[in-house]
């Protein structure tokens, strides 16, 4: 069977899935069994089928398993989102549409050479720079929760730090194809650029309070280091440095601080000052309070859940139990209707993911490639692990977005480019039909 055939398949049996996960939430919401259960699921089919047809044209030789996972996630992402708020669930099927189409244009212009992103590798560096700076911009920039991320132009909103991440790794994989040799030596004159390209995105986003995304831009700037010149080392010094410069952020940023404290004492027994409300309460009715009730999420979802569309995540008066659900805390409520075991399929769905990424990272034939699908790969694996690590308690809870799954236009639209550019590298030849 060919490469694309097997992707066809692939693709048939997550439009079964689809449709008999879109169906029960359907008929647990509407209480009816109906033929419009089945129009999403339909929906998501033809379109998946049309990126098939795209990828068929463009990088026949391609990964046949990303696409299809790609569209598993995303529908498991829209079928809970259905479940909470059909309104957003009609937003996102429009987001993932955009999404679809900044695939396709990605695949058709760089199909012939993809390559040839390396000769602007400073022009996406410095342009990841200025996508980190809007947020930051009077006006157009928006603060949430204590972090502007947000870009608000007219009716549009979105999140320029997810476009940052995928410019940032092209420059990344350029510099250190171009220096990887003196830079595996040691000359620090080479380090200059990708130290201030580096250094002034980490600035901006200190600057902006978005803490986890510079969790995730630290730990993608190593991860690719690491893999350029096989220095242990580097990784070493690398990780001294963001211990103690961590100390000096949850010294003088409160905003750090209270995550941490929220990570380490979400509950207490006794009043203390909540900073919402100006009175004392306990910290689980005021800053833990979304994490505690995610924690709670978790804990009655059990082994094998309550059933898709029976979970309960509103009071009796109507009122949501977990702010934010749909797009920080999404692992929460599917956790609580799939189980231990449905999350823990969902994770596993996200390994394999990351597993034939490492390998297109491994079979590649020349250097850019390598740095470029493994830079790639690794910030997808890492973005999991926050958001997930987060919830779960492993480490600070931060404001990122389950790739695929969450609520959000910006997010899954710069997780299908980065599909297309492990797509495009796995075209050259460099993917084995295993």
């Amino acid at each position: 069977m060919s490469l694309r055939n097997r992707e066809l398949m692939n693709l048939v049996v997550v439009g079964i899935l689809t449709a008999l996960g879109f169906a029960s939430v359907y008929i647990a919401r509407q209480s009816v069994v109906s033929t419009a259960s089945l129009s999403y699921a339909g929906f998501f089919f033809a379109l998946y089928l049309a990126a098939h047809l795209v990828c068929r044209l463009t990088v026949p030789a391609a990964d046949p398993y990303l696409l299809p996972m790609a569209a598993l996630l995303t529908a498991i992402g829209v079928t809970e989102i259905y479940r909470l708020n059909p309104t957003d669930a009609f937003r996102q099927g429009l987001w993932i549409v955009v999404a679809v189409g900044a695939l396709s244009v990605t695949l058709a212009l760089l199909r012939t050479d993809y390559r040839r992103l390396e000769s602007y590798k400073y022009l996406f560096g410095l342009g990841a720079i200025g996508l980190l700076m809007l947020p930051a911009l009077p006006v157009i920039g928006e603060s949430v929760n204590g972090a502007r991320l947000w870009v608000h132009v007219g009716s549009l909103q979105f999140q320029p730090g997810e476009l940052a991440k995928i410019a940032l790794i092209v420059f990344l994989a350029g510099y250190l194809r171009e220096k990887r040799e003196v830079l595996a030596q040691g000359r620090l004159k080479d380090f200059g650029p990708l130290l201030l390209i580096w250094g002034g995105a980490m600035l901006v986003l200190v600057e902006t309070n978005d803490l986890g995304s510079a969790l995730l831009y630290f730990g993608i700037f190593l991860a690719m280091l690491y893999v350029a010149t096989g220095r242990v080392l580097y990784v070493g010094i690398g990780v001294a440095l963001f211990l103690a410069g961590s100390a000096v952020v949850y010294t003088y940023v409160g905003h750090v601080r209270d995550r941490v404290t929220i990570w380490l004492h979400p509950w207490t027994s006794h009043p203390v000052p909540c900073a919402l409300s100006g009175k004392p309460a306990l910290r689980q009715d005021c800053a833990s309070y979304q994490l505690v009730k995610s924690l709670y999420s978790l804990a009655h979802g059990n082994w094998f859940g309550t059933g898709l569309g029976k979970g309960t995540f509103e009071t009796t008066s109507g009122h949501p139990l977990i702010p934010y659900l749909n797009t920080d805390f999404i692992y929460s409520a599917l956790a609580q209707e799939l189980g231990l075991v449905g999350v823990a399929a969902l994770l596993l769905v996200y390994m394999l993911f990351v597993t034939r990424g490492m390998k297109i990272a491994l079979l590649a034939d020349d250097g850019f490639s390598k740095l470029l699908a493994a830079g790639l790969t690794f910030s997808f694996a890492l973005q999991t692990f926050i958001i997930v690590g987060g919830i779960l308690r492993i480490i600070p809870l931060t404001g990122i977005t389950l790739p695929f799954v969450s609520y959000g236009g910006s997010s899954v639209v710069a997780n299908f480019i980065l599909l297309g550019g492990l797509l495009l590298v796995s075209n050259g030849g460099t993917v084995d039909r295993s």
